[in-house]
């Protein structure tokens, strides 16, 4: 991979579709390295967007729209950062040759949505599991639980992001709601969601795994230390590195992991969740770009996930080892506001150890992520609790006047 001068004659050009907080770091590691970056998002001065060399604004659910974009810019490499897009645009673009899809079309077609993906693991490479089916009404819903899953159940919309529409039902009064929020929580298909049975593990973990190139110039994949974090209603809340795991789940995590990536092939860094309990492991979902829960990785490792999915896609050298440990703590919005101020920034900064991203978003929600805390420790234990404090001192107030 030639790299060349951004704007220019020689520039390498990557789109990112989707602009988000994890978009917006891709983008800085790419820049850092020379690259033009063009970020789409569908709404306008998205993180990302603020950053990027160009932006636009489009629905990339439209095969029109996003097919539009990518002959105006004509980029060579194109990175998709979420999941709903038109992902038969992605795999009309690479079959032509028009540009490279990271980490390939196949693999955005599979990843767009639960089911591909689950059917991948569990019946195309016989990974373990949970128990799962699909349905397409609330009665399928009940009929499946009914029929095999049972109580307590996990139901979650097969497209969706950072845990919205994930419902744990305990019991038939459970089920309406769960049906009605995994609908308003899907982004595309909101009439099917995934059941899976719930398995009774003692942590879950991503596992960050980077499919790279080697001094050879083979794809060679690359494991980041474990990944720790805590959830509340399917979004995290917070995580760490490294989580404690027996030499045995380590290495069956990784066969899992890479067993899954290998398959969905291409390069780049991909998230990858698993349940564990003692030695046991159990797939749950892959991301093929940077995970949410890895934001840790700004302050715990050598090259953040961001700077190794950059340095994989252009095809550079990639280093996944860890400094330290550390942790992060999310910022929720708190409140409904558009252009909301931060207040507390100094004294968050004052915590040892402690370092901010605040993602830049225009408009807050309540429970919107709207930057994260992290830092670092002697031990993971007091990492988290650095954490925590610095993201419990940052207060997002709405403007105002000055």
């Amino acid at each position: 991979m030639r790299l060349g001068t951004p704007l220019s004659a020689s520039a390498l050009r990557v789109m990112l579709l989707g602009a988000g907080e994890l978009g917006k770091e891709v983008i800085i590691a790419l820049q850092r390295l020379g690259v033009e970056v063009v970020a789409v998002d569908r709404y306008p001065n998205a993180p990302g967007h603020q950053v990027a060399h160009r932006a636009h604004v489009i629905t990339m659910t439209d095969p029109s729209a996003l097919k539009a974009v990518i002959e105006a810019e004509r980029p060579h490499l194109i990175v998709p950062e979420i999941e709903a897009i038109a992902t038969e645009v992605l795999a009309e673009v690479e079959g032509a040759g028009l540009a490279e899809v990271i980490p390939t079309a196949r693999a955005a077609q599979l990843t767009m949505n639960r089911e591909g993906i689950r059917r991948l693991a569990a019946e195309s490479l016989a990974l373990p599991t949970s128990p799962y089916r699909f349905a397409d009404s609330q009665e399928a819903l009940q009929a499946a639980i009914d029929g095999g899953i049972g109580y307590p159940c996990v139901v979650k919309p097969v497209m969706s992001s950072s845990g919205k529409g994930q419902s744990l039902v305990r019991g038939p009064e459970e089920v309406g709601e769960a049906w009605r929020y995994a609908a308003s929580g899907g982004r595309v298909n909101q009439g099917r969601v995934i059941v899976e049975g719930f398995i009774d593990f003692d942590y879950e973990i991503t596992l960050l795994t980077v499919r790279a190139r080697n001094d050879n110039g083979a794809i060679q994949t690359y494991f980041c230390a474990p990944i720790g974090h805590r959830q509340v209603n399917g979004d995290y809340v917070e995580s760490w590195q490294p989580q404690a795991m027996s030499p045995i789940a380590l290495a069956r995590s990784r066969e899992i992991a890479a067993a899954v990536t290998g398959n969905l092939g291409g390069r780049g860094l991909f998230g990858v969740e698993l349940f564990i309990k003692g030695d046991q492991v159990w797939f749950s979902e892959v991301s093929p770009r940077p995970h949410d829960t890895g934001l840790v990785t700004l302050a715990t490792q050598r090259y953040s996930e961001f700077e190794l999915h950059a340095r994989a896609i252009l095809g550079l050298p990639v280093d996944v080892a860890q400094r330290e440990p550390g942790a992060s703590a999310v910022i929720y919005g708190g409140i409904d506001d558009v252009g909301v101020a931060f207040e507390g920034v100094d004294a968050a900064l004052a915590v040892p150890g402690a370092d901010l991203r605040l993602f830049g978003k225009p408009e807050s929600f309540l429970k919107r992520r709207m930057g994260v805390a992290v830092a670092t420790a002697g031990d993971v234990d007091e990492a988290r609790r650095r954490a925590r404090e610095a993201a419990n001192r940052v207060r997002p107030v709405r403007a105002g006047p000055d």
